[in-house]
């Protein structure tokens, strides 16, 4: 890892705010992901599972929680495996966490080796009642590969049939969504390291450089920071390719009187920022470009605003669809008579601003967490209106990070550029 330590008392804050919702004698059980391969012998490198980081900040692979806070002993109510380091792994991979090591970062006491599990934990499974599996319950998850918590859940569904087998998905999903204080700061890290990313772009972006190499400055000063590099994979779009929302070829030459949309950030620490800026690339935009740019600013700034305690999301999505109505109204983009003849499944305003206007931030870009209830203090997250013109090869999103607080909001994103005029004076020093 490159990024510093974080202070266990997060993880023990993180394990005590999930009992919270266990049944009477519950054990629970979270693995870590797998390597992914790539072929012949490569990898695609690892990535912890969120809810596994989030409750013991062990961030290996062959790691497996276990929490089981009514166990008969009084002592094993927290259980940490880890995978056996040795002289070997240390010469070809590096060593791995020892015990000690692993009770420092995480705050678990009984730490043993993951090759032990079957013998450590058959006791355990006996005396619970309810076992609590955990799975990826994202509602845009599309993943056909079997991940090492699904291969796991097989097993302990077939070997323990009797068990009242429990849900931590919808736990994770509620405890997750409200961040504590040492979470807001990560994800400001995260939010910073990308800000200086961003700065260093305003003097390198001018026609006839290759979103490529934009895409190599970016990496450069993430990984100078102390980030593992992309919270997600770089849209790095000029021209026509900034109507493609998820566009990530990142392979043309940024031409002079374009516009180029940037949807890049950093992590820290597993922690994910999100930013989207869309520059001129010649240092100066037109007209247009202005009118289209400043009328996404507008919706974005009025829909930051309407983020409180106690929004909803079905209320809070209806009037940005309002106000960004009225936009394209003034642009010309669209007539009263398509808004008056529209499909309520499907606004007009959709034709040019096609996806949704905010979702949650934390451990991952689309972060856990329920639309359907009322946003609270501690919740962040992004709000990133667009509109989208092929017929006019140009896309424009302006997308920042936003904490809800008890009285209002807090834009961890507010020192990075965002005004038309000062983006241009910026790029032209």
């Amino acid at each position: 890892m490159k990024y510093d330590v974080t202070d266990n008392s997060l993880f023990i804050e993180n394990r005590k705010k999930f009992k919270n919702f266990l049944k009477p004698n519950s054990l629970s059980i979270f693995v870590s992901n797998d390597i992914m391969p790539t072929n012949a012998d490569g990898s695609m490198g690892f990535r912890q599972n969120s809810d596994l980081f989030y409750l013991s900040g062990i961030d290996q692979e062959d790691t497996i929680l276990v929490i089981f806070p009514d166990v008969k002993d009084g002592r094993h109510k927290e259980i940490l495996f880890i995978k056996e380091t040795s002289e070997l792994i240390a010469i070809w991979e590096g060593a791995k966490l020892n015990k000690k090591e692993a009770i420092t970062v995480s705050g678990i006491e009984h730490i043993y080796w993951y090759q032990d599990f079957e013998k450590v934990m058959k006791p355990f499974f006996l005396q619970a009642e309810h076992l609590y599996l955990n799975s990826n319950e994202h509602t845009r998850r599309y993943i056909d590969v079997e991940t090492a918590q699904d291969r796991f859940n097989k097993n302990i569904l077939s070997r323990f049939p009797l068990h009242k087998f429990e849900r931590s998905a919808p736990i994770m999903q509620k405890i997750r969504a409200i961040k504590s204080t040492q979470e807001i700061d990560l994800i400001q890290k995260a939010c910073d390291i990308t800000e200086k990313g961003f700065m260093r772009l305003l003097s390198f972006i001018k026609p006839g450089v290759w979103e490529y190499e934009i895409e190599a400055e970016l990496i450069h000063e993430f990984i100078r920071n102390r980030s593992r590099g992309w919270a997600y994979g770089p849209i790095i779009a000029s021209g026509k390719n900034s109507c493609v929302l998820h566009y990530i070829e990142n392979n043309r030459q940024c031409k002079d009187g374009d516009v180029i949309l940037l949807d890049v950030a950093a992590e820290y620490s597993n922690y994910a920022s999100d930013l989207t800026r869309c520059l001129p690339i010649n240092g100066k935009y037109t007209k247009r470009q202005k009118e289209v740019y400043n009328a996404v600013l507008r919706v974005h700034r009025a829909a930051t605003k309407m983020l409180v305690t106690g929004q909803m999301f079905d209320k809070y999505n209806k009037a940005v669809g309002d106000l960004m109505t009225e936009e394209l109204l003034q642009l010309g983009l669209i007539r009263t008579e398509d808004v008056k003849n529209e499909n309520p499944n499907w606004p007009a305003y959709k034709k040019y601003f096609m996806h949704g206007t905010s979702h949650f931030l934390g451990l991952d870009v689309h972060d856990v967490g329920f639309f359907y209830e009322p946003m609270q203090p501690g919740m962040v997250f992004t709000v990133e209106p667009g509109i989208y013109i092929p017929e006019e090869g140009l896309g424009i999103r302006i997308e920042n990070n936003v904490l809800i607080t008890t009285n209002g909001q807090q834009d961890l994103m507010k020192n990075i550029p965002i005004e038309a005029d000062e983006i241009e004076e910026l790029m032209n020093k």
